[in-house]
């Protein structure tokens, strides 16, 4: 079994609100995320980074906003079941590499209670997850605080210690 990549990417509207959710942190702010669920980017990204790299379905096909059950649901939720595929295929954190892209509020004062908060919905170390936060440099959409942004890769490696529960069939390679 080899490690494996994946790339995770979320962006919603802004609009006026009580409270912005980043990596399942409410931060206070005037703005809160357009979404069916909370609207935490960062945390859709992470799941999106996850699946990618275990090559399943994405964070929209498993979790619809379409669906009644997603509407104002944790984000969290969806991270939690990525981290339960993510196991049962024998996989585990190496590390995640996180960019928030916000105008406002300043994200400095979060980071250390956002990243505590996501290393342990990923069941790693702090040392394993890093997060950096941008602005737009005040150009739209982000600069003007109309949306916010996330980008998320993550390594992930075999895990001795759980037994690989895969469906997926290692025999098969498609070479090129």
């Amino acid at each position: 079994m080899n490690a494996r990549i994946g790339l995770g990417n979320d962006l919603h509207r802004l609009q006026a609100g009580d409270g912005l959710w980043l990596g399942g942190v409410l931060i206070p702010c005037p703005f809160s995320s357009v979404a069916h669920s909370d609207g935490d980017v960062l945390l859709h990204a992470v799941t999106d980074a996850i699946l990618g790299a275990l090559g399943r379905d994405d964070i929209g096909q498993l979790f619809p906003d379409t669906a009644d059950e997603n509407k104002g649901r944790a984000s969290a939720d969806f991270v939690k079941e990525a981290v339960r595929l993510m196991r049962k295929d024998g996989y585990r954190i190496g590390n995640l590499d996180a960019v928030i892209q916000l105008q406002a509020p300043k994200f400095s004062p979060h980071k250390k209670e956002v990243r505590e908060n996501l290393a342990h919905l990923l069941g790693c170390y702090g040392k394993d997850v890093n997060i950096k936060a941008k602005t737009g440099e005040k150009l739209p959409p982000i600069g003007t605080s109309e949306a916010v942004a996330a980008d998320v890769v993550v390594l992930l490696i075999p895990d001795a210690s759980i037994q690989n529960g895969s469906d997926a069939d290692e025999s098969v390679r498609i070479l090129p």
